[in-house]
């Protein structure tokens, strides 16, 4: 009978999908449990691509070698339904987002269930329900109500093409990191929420995360911890001081000028009359550009005199005030001591404006008149008062009390920008009230439901359009009971998404319209409470892209670390172990997009060869973590595999299996070396899975099936159905809908293949009992054959006289010396 994979799959989806997909419903309670996630995806409109099938199939192979194991095994499934894609497709296609969403999300939910993929259905839960953002509002009153989300009129990151503003993470290279247009600098009132009130905690426990370093690390530079000191230098004829952080208070002797950022709020007390307007030009310059233009290397140093000059406080030299935007205001103080003999950037603003350059750190203590470029590590200070002939590392804490400086820490890390001047967004449950200010809405109140429009498309002017919806915006304001309005800014993509973990396993308390909590903590510990093992806790294993390095993982550690602080749950990490799946490439070894015409589309290969075969090929392309191209030519020889793993099983259907030709059966060491085999198999597929080897373990599938379909004719039945059973129980987290067919139709086994115990193998049967015993003759290889290990010298001597080809070798088996190496070889020396 033909391998049919269309008909088979349909048939095992059906029976799957009863009563919801019962058969994968995960239970709250249990020994071993194992909470297996992916990265929820934005319903696009055009749907699933084969980069997303690429993750989802490792955590569904993961999640069906976990239930064999006997573990109660989490794998749910949601959407991330908010924000700019799905509103931009529906501006596009001049259809409601809400409209949008649902169509998209019933055709990825079609197009998952098709791949046979075991998702929990009951735990399905969509960012945009407004039983679901009720909590993420109430998230949000928690953190106004603790200082940690605030109004500020500060400088940001506005896409013209996207009409919003942009947090600093979602700009790339000073593009929109959605549609790749040039971000304009705009100073605006926006909600803020302090992620800086966390940056320590966010740093530090980066340890207790089982994440690849890459991944660490880019947290790590994105927070940007820096040990330094803050010093402080009197503006001469003013009041004023200037207060700088510098990593390097050992080189203040070299501070030939200051630079402040175009935005400090100095500036207007210290600029002197006559350099007003070459001032203010440059600041209305400045402003037109992203903070990437201003901090590129490449760029021409820029800047300009403001008049004004400060006391260096270590050699009480008048230093010059420069403004220049190479420095940022939401750095550090907004304001630098420049050295330039000891700082590139410095180096080359002052070769470009001749200001003074003074050497104060020699590598060998001898000065230098001219500097061809700026030295930057340690070693003698020249120049420096009192301090010079001194080890620069060894005075940094003297130089400190000379100047009267503090040590302090800086994060590079900025307060979340958390508004966005959209429709399709969580409404911000705030009420503006001329009398009483910001004032939070009650929580009997939540949710704020987003109202349906007509008009939903971004003004551009600042304000999102439900500013327009009168009804809408003009309310009492619950406080004083007067005339206010609504916030009309909407919250970013990624507040939904920084909690949605959480809310797999509370779906039953979202559904209860008057709860006035949404967590059950003894539920949150069995799923994410911290071990021995996983101190902080968290989901057991997380895959996704590593284009959320920064900006999804970093907002929910800071969203969990918050609701730890509240007490809703008892772990301080979300994440416990995080895998990046690769991106996988056109067959032209380029990004797949429309525009360059190599997209592949899963649904096309699913009616051509199946979904037991794109799942095993996107497993065999490659390591999971590795970028890899597509290639049309290997999923032909997966599904002639899974061809061959059919007819090998269509075999049972025959009446004898050993055949009449006579051919022999095995003998006692073939049918060792065999189990040994099955064996060996079982135990490299279980530790490739445990540790994501996936193409590996497959590979190790095609060697087992070689060997069977070498030797099947001449096994017994009881012989081939035990292998069979071995091959279909390895090979059921790979190709699900062959492997039950198979057990069901061929092996006759009614229970799903599912909930079978995985296969155990024995370290015995492991251990080799034979190797090659290499022959030499004067030290020149001559013949090898299988001998038993650990056989002695004088066996080994008698052993290798007797293999047919000796006698070419040696006379009369007549030798003069032997010299023989256990296990390995024996040399003839004549």
């Amino acid at each position: 009978m033909k391998y049919n994979p269309q008909k088979i799959e349909s048939k095992w989806q059906k029976i799957w999908s009863k009563n919801n997909f019962k058969i994968w419903h995960a239970k709250n309670t249990g020994q071993k449990k194992i909470y297996i996630l992916d990265m929820f995806p934005y319903p696009s409109g055009e749907g699933l691509h084969v980069g997303h099938i690429e993750g989802y199939t490792a955590t569904d192979i993961l999640t069906r070698y976990y239930l064999m194991k006997g573990y109660n095994v989490l794998h749910p499934m949601g959407w991330d339904a908010f924000g700019l894609p799905a509103e931009n497709y529906a501006i596009k296609n001049k259809i409601h987002p809400a409209l949008v969403v649902d169509k998209n999300v019933k055709h990825f939910r079609q197009q998952l269930q098709s791949l046979g993929f075991n998702y929990d259905w009951q735990r399905e839960i969509n960012t945009t329900d407004p039983n679901y953002y009720k909590w993420t509002q109430w998230i949000f009153l928690k953190l106004f109500e603790k200082g940690l989300a605030y109004e500020a009129e500060t400088p940001v990151n506005f896409c013209p093409a996207c009409r919003t503003v942009l947090a600093d993470e979602e700009v790339v290279e000073g593009k929109c990191e959605r549609c790749g247009t040039i971000v304009e600098r705009r100073k605006l009132r926006q909600w803020m929420l302090k992620i800086t009130a966390y940056a320590s905690r966010l740093l530090n426990d980066l340890s207790l995360l089982t994440w690849p370093e890459k991944v660490k690390l880019m947290q790590k530079n994105w927070i940007g911890r820096s040990e330094g000191a803050e010093i402080k230098f009197k503006v001469v004829a003013k009041p004023e001081y200037i207060t700088v952080f510098t990593t390097r208070p050992d080189t203040i002797f070299g501070a030939t000028y200051l630079v402040l950022a175009p935005e400090h709020p100095l500036l207007e007390k210290i600029i002197h009359p006559d350099y007003l307007l070459d001032v203010k030009n440059y600041i209305l310059a400045a402003s037109q550009k992203s903070d990437f233009e201003r901090q590129s290397e490449t760029k021409e140093k820029t800047g300009v005199f403001s008049g004004a000059y400060a006391i260096n406080p270590a050699n009480q030299e008048k230093i010059p005030i420069w403004i220049s935007d190479y420095v940022l205001m939401n750095y550090g103080t907004g304001a630098i001591m420049a050295v330039p003999a000891h700082d590139e950037r410095d180096f080359d603003f002052a070769k470009t404006f001749h200001l003074a350059i003074r050497e104060v750190i020699s590598p060998n203590g001898k000065t230098h008149s001219i500097l061809d470029k700026p030295y930057l590590g340690s070693g003698i200070l020249v120049n420096s008062g009192p301090f010079n002939n001194m080890p620069s590392e060894e005075v940094k804490d003297k130089i400190l009390v000379y100047v009267g400086a503090r040590k302090t820490i800086q994060y590079k890390l900025r307060d979340w920008i958390f508004s966005r001047q959209r429709y399709w967004g969580e409404p911000i449950p705030i009420i503006k009230c001329e009398k009483c200010g910001n004032v939070a809405l009650k929580e009997k109140d939540l949710p704020l439901k987003l109202p349906m429009v007509k008009h939903y498309q971004p003004s551009g002017t600042g304000e999102s359009p439900l500013a327009t919806i009168k009804e809408w915006v003009n309310v009492k304001c619950p406080s004083c009971g007067g005339p206010a309005k609504r916030e009309t800014n909407t919250m970013p993509q990624w507040a939904g998404s920084s909690w949605y973990y959480l809310a797999y396993l509370l779906k039953d308390k979202l559904k209860v319209k008057k709860a006035k909590k949404f967590w059950n903590k003894k539920i949150l510990n069995y799923w994410l409470g911290p071990t021995k093992e996983k101190k902080g806790g968290g989901v057991d294993i997380y895959i996704g892209g590593v284009e959320h390095a920064v900006l999804h993982l970093l907002y929910a550690r800071f969203w969990h670390k918050f609701l730890f602080d509240l007490g809703v749950v008892n772990n301080s990490e979300p994440f416990y172990r995080l895998v990046n799946q690769g991106i996988i490439l056109g067959e032209d070894n380029e990004k797949m997009s429309k525009s360059r015409g190599n997209v592949v589309n899963p649904d096309n290969i699913i009616k051509t060869y199946g979904a037991d075969t794109l799942r095993i090929y996107e497993m065999f392309m490659g390591p999971l973590q590795d970028s890899k191209p597509w290639d049309s030519k290997g999923i032909i020889g997966i599904y002639r595999f899974l061809n061959r793993v059919w007819q090998l099983a269509e075999l049972l259907k025959e009446e004898k299996v050993l055949k009449k030709e006579k051919l022999m059966p095995l003998s006692s060491l073939e049918r060792r070396n065999l189990e040994k085999n099955r064996h060996k198999t079982i135990k490299k597929v279980t530790e490739d899975i445990e540790n994501l080897r996936f193409n590996t373990a497959i590979a190790a599938l095609m060697e087992y099936l070689n060997q069977l379909n070498f030797v099947v004719r001449r096994l017994n039945k009881a012989e081939f159905k035990k292998h069979l059973i071995t091959l279909t129980l390895l090979l059921s987290p790979f190709a699900p809908h062959l492997a039950e067919e198979i057990f069901h139709t061929h092996l006759k086994n009614k229970k799903t293949i599912q909930f079978v115990p995985w296969p155990k193998y024995q370290e015995a049967m492991l251990k080799e009992t034979t190797f090659t015993l290499v022959v030499q003759i004067n030290g020149k290889m001559r013949l090898s054959f299988k001998a038993p290990i650990n056989i002695s010298e004088k066996e080994a001597v008698k052993l290798a006289l007797k293999q047919p080809n000796i006698k070419k070798y040696l006379v009369k088996g007549k030798y003069q010396k032997i010299i023989f190496v256990p296990n390995r070889l024996i040399n003839f020396v004549t």
